[in-house]
């Protein structure tokens, strides 16, 4: 269900079709929880060498998880219409689908007026870029894809999950 303001548009654009950032000051503040996740592809011997530790640029997941970090918290520097949200916990998974997909998941938490999908989703997608950028020495072949949301809690419009 997409919000709507009062013309029954998306909350994105006011009555004049332009762009505007929601307004969210009366909004309640609940705790709101946000999961997203995504995967890269690669050579196996690209994916051998991040199961090693290996790689000469240095602990490629441990980066790629700060760099998960980083980003959702400057989110809203990137997608203009993106309120700063004051993220209260993080938490950053890998794992390998098989023998060279690595997946990446980000669970986001939050108590404010407005959701953290956008934060779980950039999150994921700066991650799956560092790993990129660590690896293509290696392997320029690598393909990022999947990224998506898949568990969304709170606010007015409750819980949802990908099925």
């Amino acid at each position: 269900m997409a919000d709507e303001n009062e013309n029954g548009g998306l909350t994105h654009f006011d009555a004049h079709g332009q762009a505007r950032m929601v307004d969210v000051t009366e909004k309640a503040t609940t705790s709101r929880v946000a999961v997203a996740e995504g995967r890269i592809t690669m050579a196996l011997e690209t994916a051998d060498t991040i199961r090693a530790g290996t790689i000469r640029k240095g602990d490629v997941l441990g980066v790629a998880r700060l760099a998960a970090i980083q980003a959702a918290k400057r989110t809203d520097a990137l997608i203009p219409l993106c309120h700063q949200v004051p993220i209260s916990g993080l938490d950053v998974s890998w794992d390998f689908v098989d023998a060279t997909c690595l997946r990446c998941s980000v669970s986001v938490r939050t108590r404010y007026m407005t959701g953290v999908e956008m934060e779980a989703l950039t999150a994921v997608g700066i991650a799956l870029l560092t790993v990129y950028d660590m690896c293509k020495v290696m392997d320029r072949g690598m393909v990022i894809d999947g990224i998506r949301l898949v568990h969304k809690e709170g606010g007015r419009s409750g819980t949802w999950d990908r099925t």
